[in-house]
């Protein structure tokens, strides 16, 4: 009762198995995965960068306060013309609160930084376009892996069943005087390897599974199926041409080149003169005693004032400082172009390599599957041969042998046309694809 109590508890606890697709796994990720939510906030960010960068061109208006007491008053020496004398200006109390205005009217690295603000806000969405693509490919990659895995594990179950019904039958011509031990321990040795294959198949199932899932951002102890489907080998056409100006990386560097060039620009606006308006008004009350809340009966005495100002500053000479800024933004500028033009080249490349592996994979797969119906056909016959006594167990154990590891590499060669079918998606732009 006890062992059963506590079988149906971990039933209760244990979930179902979540069937999840490609498609379903893309999609997760997206929503889940840390990579692809960091770079959502990015985005959101500059949004608040172009907010502060547009602050700076916007009325600064600001309420300042002061309170001073004055234990000694400063003496100052007057001179009256029949001799100087010492006196003491001012109060032992002074208080001053007004408020103060600052507009900047010209200001070309405020212009330049609006710009420049814009396209950070175009470089993050581009970038987190980019995230998003590599956490497609680096889930499109896992989950075929894991179907890989577990196709192979279905193979090897297939042997297991295979090779014991095949051991059965030796073990009842041993116990009928009609098979030597010899062939019967060969057959267990041959079954206990097996079991331990897929011992080994099973730990490289779990942990590609769990490597799905943290791509994925999914908790690792969630299970999960993958359906049969997703594993088929589809006809692509190969005759496209590629649009590098299409590809993000390649748009990525474009706004990166766009915000050197804004970059230089703001040093530029070093030379030129800025104007900006000033505007003031100021409440003070002086005293003998604490001003506030005295009148004049009390020597306190309360007066206002207020100021309205322009303010032009002309750059004239700064030790060539500002030439060397500028210079260095163009070298940044011109190291990005360069970027360019290698990136252009490597995604040329990456494109005609997937279409070679592409064509190269295709014909693999035909010449494995070819081969497996082959070992298939080769092992059936030595079973038959072996059990009218016309093939020796060294024959039938080779004869399974191949038939496993044509089966394998034909699992391999559908894992190698899918990669490569991930990596043509990604050179073509494509990869968004996969999450519709």
């Amino acid at each position: 009762m006890a062992l059963f109590g506590v079988a149906v508890m971990q039933a209760q606890v244990t979930p179902a198995p979540q069937t999840v697709t490609l498609k379903d796994a893309v999609n997760y990720a997206l929503q889940n995965k840390a990579e692809a939510a960091k770079a959502r906030l990015d985005v959101e960010n500059s949004e608040y960068q172009i907010q502060e960068v547009r602050a700076q061109a916007l009325p600064n208006i600001s309420a300042d306060g002061n309170l001073t007491y004055n234990p000694i008053l400063q003496l100052n020496a007057v001179n009256f013309g029949q001799g100087t004398q010492l006196l003491a200006f001012g109060q032992k109390w002074n208080s001053l609160g007004g408020v103060n205005l600052t507009q900047k009217i010209f200001d070309q690295s405020v212009f330049t930084g609006l710009q420049a603000a814009r396209t950070t806000r175009e470089f993050y969405q581009v970038n987190a376009k980019l995230t998003e693509e590599q956490v497609i490919e680096r889930v499109a990659n896992n989950y075929y892996q894991v179907y890989v895995q577990r196709q192979k594990l279905v193979l090897i179950d297939s042997t297991y069943k295979n090779t014991e019904k095949i051991r059965n039958i030796i073990k009842g011509q041993f116990d009928a005087g009609l098979a030597r031990k010899i062939d019967l321990d060969r057959m267990n040795v041959n079954l206990n390897n097996i079991e331990t294959q897929r011992q080994q198949i099973l730990n490289a199932v779990e942990l590609q599974e769990n490597a799905l899932k943290f791509y994925m951002g999914m908790p690792i102890n969630t299970p999960i199926t993958l359906p049969k489907t997703d594993f088929e080998v589809k006809p692509i056409a190969l005759n496209e041409s590629l649009d590098v100006t299409q590809r993000t990386e390649y748009q990525l560097l474009k706004k990166q080149e766009k915000l050197y060039y804004y970059n230089k620009k703001a040093q530029i606006a070093a030379y030129y003169p800025t104007l900006s308006l000033t505007a003031g008004y100021n409440y003070i009350g002086q005293g003998p005693e604490l001003p506030w809340f005295k009148k004049p009966s009390d020597g306190v005495y309360w007066s206002d004032y207020s100021s309205i100002g322009v303010n032009l500053h002309i750059p004239i000479f700064s030790g060539f400082g500002t030439r060397a800024k500028v210079r260095q933004a163009d070298i940044e500028l011109r190291k990005t172009a360069e970027d360019i033009k290698d990136t252009q080249l490597s995604l040329d490349m990456a494109f005609e390599n997937a279409k070679t592996q592409i064509t190269n994979n295709l014909i693999t797969i035909k010449s494995q599957k070819e081969n497996v119906q082959l070992a298939k056909e080769v092992l059936e016959n030595t079973q038959n041969n072996y059990q009218q006594g016309l093939a020796t167990l060294t024959d039938l154990l080779d004869a399974e042998t191949s038939h496993i590891e044509a089966q394998n590499n034909y699992t391999a060669a559908l894992l190698d046309y899918k990669l490569a079918e991930v990596q043509l998606i990604k050179a073509k732009g494509e990869l968004q694809t996969l999450k519709n």
